[in-house]
């Protein structure tokens, strides 16, 4: 059983062999005389790093449009990258005698590099299952349709994904990962403090947010910069998790004192969006973050905590979320609205377009209407119930299948698979190291598990300042993705010693 799910997740694929049989990676080095006399593209992973520092930077202030021309720069900077790469070139490598030398100990911790030899290769499982993806997009928007609404769909999902591609290239390095996460968790934090000055000075709703004959009509839900507060939320829910992460991976009182001070802030500003689907990403992301904080520390514990400490702290969870329930009117009102059913017009609203997009996708089942919201504005129309008109599917759930059919579905479902054990794997290895970088992997982890949990009831996920972030924490969990092999690499090890 244990093979088998081996080989589902893709834990001991052999890449090097796909690299060598490739037609596509044959491309790789192309332009690598071109790179070796650039004097510019000697900075490639720098310039790499900050193009992607500034659409995080960027992201939650400007237009949607502005963010789409960073994406195009990303993309055409990752595909010179590729072409320009050292053919062969295989990431980081070390070993006992020869890649550790000379490293002090301080920056191997910063590396995670066991005392045995190892690869950190650029292509990973995780790779391989968003290529993947992106192939059945080309198929669904070839027999769409609407070919040209959904291929505007497509573009912007392959600028997306070479996002992601740039992005689990540069993280692999220890510098900038640590840039970026602080650039997002400073970004964040501007964000989150302009929110509260709107709780507290007050702030002119851009839409009808709740429902107007609910006693929460008159309720201020901020939005800060973002225009909507479930987008807040969305944008919100990872900078909680790696403030969270950041709390303990941070060296130094300041430091953490200021983390400390990013996850109360964000997790105030979160809960005055009251965005019900932000809550329940809310309290999914706290109750994953905190049973793998407790394996991790489980070791370092006695035998008492290592039992109970995790039923106490769910129990004080629960229990304050019990007292805010039945104590604060607001809160109480918003939480009670989850359960009303279609006397809640918000509930209503979507279950009547859940409806509708459950009969696009029967009368499409396969491969969909093609990727992309402009794709669902042309076919919507056809099957939306009178007064209910919507942009989107407003379930993760329900958008990947209207775009790319069951065959979509299931391949989002393997990559999700494939994602979180490589996170399990490379979190059971930092932890045997006793590295600080696997509080970043549980931050990525929980971060994803709160996204997929707002995104069940709303479509927030794929609104650029979201989906950025979600391929952020996808591509952190890549870049941590690390083999064991000889060195060099024409001694490889049978295909069950590739993965530890």
């Amino acid at each position: 059983m244990n093979a088998v799910w081996q080989q589902f997740t893709l834990s001991n694929l052999p890449l090097y062999r796909w690299r060598s049989a490739s037609y596509l990676y044959r491309l790789v080095g192309l332009l690598q005389a071109w790179r070796q006399s650039s004097w510019l593209m000697q900075w490639g992973e720098t310039l790499g790093a900050l193009s992607i520092s500034l659409v995080f930077a960027l992201a939650p202030f400007v237009s949607n449009d502005l963010i789409g021309v960073l994406l195009i720069a990303v993309a055409v900077f990752w595909v010179l990258l590729t072409l320009s790469d050292e053919v062969g070139a295989e990431g980081q490598r070390g070993a006992c005698a020869e890649g550790q030398r000379g490293r002090g100990a301080e920056e191997r911790e910063e590396l995670a590099i066991p005392n045995s030899q190892f690869s950190i290769p650029k292509f990973t499982p995780i790779h391989l299952l968003v290529l993947l993806y992106w192939g059945i997009s080309v198929v669904a928007t070839a027999l769409s349709p609407v070919k040209a609404a959904a291929l505007t769909g497509l573009v912007k999902l392959t600028l997306y994904l070479l996002l992601f591609a740039l992005m689990a290239r540069v993280l692999r390095s220890p510098r900038v990962r640590s840039w970026l996460i602080a650039l997002y968790l400073h970004i964040a934090l501007i964000v989150s403090v302009y929110g509260l000055r709107q709780w507290f000075f007050g702030a002119t709703a851009l839409a009808t947010w709740v429902d107007p004959e609910s006693p929460l009509a008159k309720t201020t839900r901020v939005y800060s910069y973002l225009g909507n507060p479930n987008l807040l939320a969305a944008y919100l829910l990872p900078a909680i998790a790696l403030s969270l992460a950041a709390v303990f991976a941070w060296r130094g009182f300041l430091p953490k004192a200021l983390a400390a001070t990013m996850f109360v802030v964000n997790s105030a500003c979160l809960i005055l969006t009251f965005s019900r689907g932000g809550w329940i990403g809310f309290v999914v992301l706290l109750f994953v973050f905190l049973i793998l904080l407790v394996y991790w520390l489980s070791i370092h514990l006695p035998r008492f905590w290592r039992v109970w400490s995790l039923p106490l702290l769910l129990g004080s969870l629960a229990g304050i979320l019990v007292l805010g329930i039945l104590f604060v009117d607001p809160l109480r009102d918003r939480v009670f609205s989850m359960f009303a059913g279609r006397g809640d017009s918000s509930n209503n609203f979507r279950i009547n377009v859940w409806a509708a997009v459950k009969d696009m996708i029967g009368d499409r089942p396969i491969l969909g209407i093609g990727p992309g919201n402009n794709a669902f504005n042309k076919i919507y129309p056809l099957y939306m119930r009178p007064r209910f008109s919507a942009l989107s599917a407003y379930s993760i759930w329900l958008e990947v299948p209207v775009e790319t059919g069951f065959i979509g579905l299931c391949c989002f479902l393997w990559l999700l698979v494939v994602t979180f054990n490589q996170g399990w794997l490379q979190l059971l290895r930092l932890r045997e190291l006793g590295s600080k970088d696997g509080f970043w992997l549980m931050g990525a982890i929980a971060a994803l598990s709160a996204l997929l949990a707002h995104g069940t009831v709303d479509t927030v996920l794929y609104r650029p300042e979201v989906n950025t972030l979600w391929w952020m924490m996808i591509a952190l969990i890549a870049s941590y993705y690390t083999i064991y092999q000889p060195f060099p690499t024409e001694n490889l090890p049978p295909q069950d010693q590739l993965q530890e």
